[in-house]
């Protein structure tokens, strides 16, 4: 399947297939030498296979990265930096990061930055990577302030997206990226909801609902960047579940996996609406139900005066003023701006264990 996004500085294609390198690789400009950004455990495990035949037939710089969030630090970012100037790299080269969505935010990033911007490619290998950080053209990196407060809008020219490649995951890694897809469920398919209601825990290891899942959760995110590029007001429904799960990972110290942050963080949101007399106590429950039945957390336990100055810094806050995306019915979002703080602490303590 191919899905086109249109975006402010290009436009480019989603590929979803089960074979992607020769697809990758004629993208490539015959003459340009390639960075594979990598994490060295993908690398020298699950993906050696695929780099060592990418390396093969393209002249390429193999920059190796730590797992995780950890790589999306200013030293992974220099090291980076670093290498690409040893190996002489020129505006007519080209980046590709193949990983999980850590690994493409950087790979992103690093190709906005170098000679202020060269091409990249994105070849996410991680669900999540899948359906959310690869396409959309936000690239970032951490910094003690928070997640992805440093970073720049800069898409890619194409993104690369091969299912088989889900079958190296773990299924808490793959439950997590679910956790994305549900997110693009509430906020725009609810088809998405219904077929992994039908499936419940066996969504895991269907190859074809997952495939599906990913052409229709992929479709929600281009369609929506696509309107609104940069963030200034529809691409925030994106954002769903991300306000306190953001405020989680930090006070986590990044430990704690994405998806299962923006788990909690939805279940957060939904009793956010339902306070505020947007949805009923039926939608909040689905949201439960839902992710419950693919493993995924809905309760948390850390200090609420530390995750509540977290979300002060959130993206979306104006002014001092926190604003949510809550659901107004399912597959419907708007805006909560300014909740009063009995409200905001009422539905924490609804997700106490």
């Amino acid at each position: 399947m191919i899905i086109n996004v249109a975006a402010a500085d290009r436009s480019y294609q989603v590929i979803i297939e089960a074979e992607i390198l020769d697809a990758l690789v004629a993208s490539f400009d015959p003459k340009a030498r390639v960075a594979l950004v990598v994490p060295e455990s993908l690398a020298r495990g699950a993906l050696e296979d695929f780099v060592t035949e990418l390396s093969a037939r393209a002249v390429s710089t193999l920059i190796l990265t730590p797992d995780g969030e950890a790589q999306k630090s200013v030293a992974v970012l220099e090291s980076a930096w670093n290498q690409l100037g040893i190996a002489g790299f020129t505006r007519n080269d080209h980046i590709v990061g193949i990983g999980g969505g850590a690994t493409t935010d950087l790979a992103g990033f690093l190709a906005s930055s170098w000679l202020r911007g060269i091409e990249w490619s994105a070849v996410p290998t991680s669900l999540a990577g899948m359906v959310d950080a690869a396409v959309g053209g936000k690239t970032g990196i951490n910094t003690a302030a928070g997640k992805n407060l440093v970073g720049a809008f800069y898409s890619p020219t194409g993104v690369f997206i091969s299912p088989h490649f889900l079958s190296t995951l773990p299924a808490a890694d793959l439950a997590a990226g679910l956790a994305e897809v549900i997110k693009c469920g509430f906020i725009s398919d609810p088809k998405i909801l219904e077929l992994v209601a039908a499936a419940g825990s066996g969504t895991l290891t269907d190859g074809a609902l997952l495939e599906e899942l990913i052409c229709r959760a992929v479709q929600v995110k281009a369609d929506v960047v696509s309107q609104d590029f940069k963030e200034s007001g529809l691409r925030e429904i994106l954002n769903y579940g991300h306000t306190l799960g953001h405020a989680i990972e930090k006070q986590e110290r990044y430990s704690m996996r994405h998806g299962d942050a923006v788990s909690i963080g939805m279940v957060y949101a939904a009793e956010l609406a339902h306070a505020s007399g947007f949805i009923t106590s039926e939608d909040v429950a689905l949201h439960r139900t839902l992710l419950l039945s693919l493993g995924l957390p809905v309760t948390y336990a850390g200090p609420w005066e530390a995750l509540r100055a977290s979300m002060s810094i959130d993206k979306k806050s104006r002014g001092g003023m926190l604003r949510f995306v809550v659901l107004e019915a399912l597959g419907s979002t708007r805006r909560l701006e300014g909740p009063n703080e009995e409200i905001l602490k009422q539905a924490y303590e609804r997700l106490q264990p």
